[in-house]
């Protein structure tokens, strides 16, 4: 299996996952030309895309869903709340496979698990892709980290995980009051100490990959969150994973995970 961020904040999302002859998108928050320009850059024909994952309905999430749908006749895979309340953004696509919330399905090699989150949002979900035994956890708008989230993210082998703000940047920054209070919220976005905190419990040794992404432009800075959470890698007596960072402008690199991942 390996992976890839595409880019990651509020002007789109989009993360490439490939298992065997699969290959998918998680997401696909860029316009369609921007999409293909950043796949080309890592050498991936977007021709080849098996499908698109859908987390939920929000336009940095969506915005190219449907002309790559259209474009290379890719299926989109959504939850039904999230499918209607995209519908108008979504145009016509090629095809839609609707999942349920918390039931497992195949998607070609890959095992893929949507799981509930907490976001404002239809019915927001997370995702657990598995393949050839490895195990990636995408989880990248939640305001609040649950039990049920704890659980699907344990025992990962990479994991791309939102560090979206500084509570400090958003605090004196030109957000206004009630935009603020959305994203410090339960069902807006996790700060950069919440993020530690989640990765220092999801910690051990067969976890080798961290991308962390969803990072705001206005209310925080990689240095920030790469600060706070190798502070909490340090605290733990874990093997500290690869960490990368994927901002707006620039995703991460390809992140190639093995069957020997310790």
């Amino acid at each position: 299996m390996r992976f890839c961020v595409l880019g990651g904040g509020s002007k789109g999302n989009a993360t490439y996952v490939e298992a065997g002859e699969t290959r998918l998108l998680i997401d696909a928050g860029f316009s369609g030309r921007e999409l293909e320009t950043r796949l080309d850059a890592l050498g991936i024909d977007p021709a080849g895309l098996s499908a698109v994952l859908l987390s939920h309905e929000h336009g940095d999430h969506i915005r190219g869903a449907g002309v790559l749908s259209r474009r290379y006749h890719l299926p989109l895979y959504a939850n039904r709340p999230t499918l209607q309340a995209a519908a108008r953004n979504l145009g016509s696509p090629a095809a839609v496979h609707e999942f349920t919330t918390g039931a497992t399905f195949t998607c070609g090699a890959i095992k893929v698990h949507p799981f509930a989150v907490s976001h404002d949002a239809a019915e927001p979900v997370g995702f657990l892709l598995q393949a050839g035994g490895l195990r990636l956890g995408h989880c990248t708008d939640l305001g609040m980290v649950s039990r049920l989230a704890r659980h699907r993210l344990t025992g990962c082998h990479a994991l791309v995980l939102e560090c979206n703000h500084d509570p400090e940047m958003l605090a004196t920054g030109p957000y206004t009051p009630a935009l603020k209070q959305r994203v410090r919220s339960r069902h807006g976005h996790l700060a950069n100490h919440e993020a530690a905190e989640l990765l220092a419990e999801l910690l051990h040794p067969g976890l080798s990959q961290v991308v962390l992404s969803h990072l705001s432009e206005t209310n925080n800075t990689p240095e920030l969150a790469a600060q706070a959470v190798q502070a909490a890698i340090t605290a733990t007596a874990q093997p500290p994973p690869q960490l990368t960072i994927a901002c707006q402008q620039k995703g991460s690199n390809i992140c190639q995970l093995t069957p020997n991942a310790k």
